[in-house]
């Protein structure tokens, strides 16, 4: 039986993100043997993640980020069990190396996403890893990226919420690009504006507004007008450039860009916000 040095396991683990005890045992199985200790673990996370697989994962850390050019922003969401999990240091590390790799390799897909590698191991795989040395259940349930001239992502704090926002010009000032990706995960906008909006909604507004007017008496054909009304007022709530603008709700988010530049818009936006 081979002696099981202390600095042994220190690397197993560092290598494994395992727990001290879990490493010891596994280079204790297998005599010292790293690459079959590292199979070791492997299998408990695989063993683990069968176990847990009927589990809820409703608590997670949403991270975002934006690549070194600009010009490519993504939003990441790894999910747990629980929020004392959510909020570890290396769990939350572990979800924005997953971030790291979507930058940098940019995958049309989830699932493309998934099948990258993360220091030579396959992402899913990784995770089956972590849920070996977490003991709870751990899935990648989301990704969304934004490609423009321009593009800024900002984090609220908790890692709860994420947002990442595309622009048309390459020279934006990076407050006001703030600005616009705080508001974006502030009023929750439905899309960029009016002609952004999928038609079943647009029908399904102006359906809800005649059916109130007629309710409240109104004839008919008024009640057609009434509709469209309310939809107006609908899109200066829902969608982001013509919302109020959130630090001075006397202009509009348009108009906050056209202050900074006439040409200045907004190309496309993501949100994500963790309910729990």
């Amino acid at each position: 039986m081979a002696e099981i040095k202390a600095a042994d396991v220190a690397k197993l683990r560092k290598m494994t993100g395992a727990g001290m005890m879990d490493c010891k045992k596994a280079l204790s199985e297998t005599n010292g043997d790293f690459d079959l200790a590292i199979d070791i673990l492997r299998k408990k996370g695989q063993k683990v993640a069968s176990n847990r697989a009927d589990r809820e994962a409703t608590e997670g850390a949403v991270v975002a980020g934006v690549s070194a050019d600009s010009k490519f922003s993504a939003i990441i969401v790894l999910n747990c069990e629980t929020d004392f999990v959510a909020k570890n240091d290396d769990f939350v590390k572990f979800a924005k190396n997953i971030l790291n790799i979507a930058i940098e390799k940019k995958p049309a897909s989830l699932d493309e996403l998934r099948n990258l590698e993360l220091n030579g191991i396959k992402i899913a795989d990784e995770i089956t890893n972590q849920i070996g040395v977490i003991g709870e259940k751990i899935d990648l349930s989301y990704f969304d990226s934004v490609s423009s001239d321009y593009t800024i992502s900002y984090i609220h704090p908790g890692n709860k919420l994420a947002t990442i926002a595309g622009f048309n010009m390459a020279d934006v000032d990076l407050q006001v690009a703030k600005d616009v990706a705080m508001q974006i995960a502030a009023m929750n906008p439905i899309a960029v504006d009016q002609d952004g909006v999928d038609q079943s909604i647009i029908e399904k507004e102006i359906e809800i507004g005649k059916d109130q007017a007629i309710q409240e008496g109104k004839a008919v054909e008024l009640a057609e007008k009434i509709a469209i009304g309310k939809l107006n007022k609908f899109y200066k709530e829902s969608t982001l450039l013509n919302q109020q603008f959130v630090k001075d709700n006397k202009i509009t988010v348009n108009e906050y860009l056209k202050n900074q530049n006439k040409n200045l818009t907004v190309t496309s936006f993501k949100r994500y916000a963790l309910d729990v």
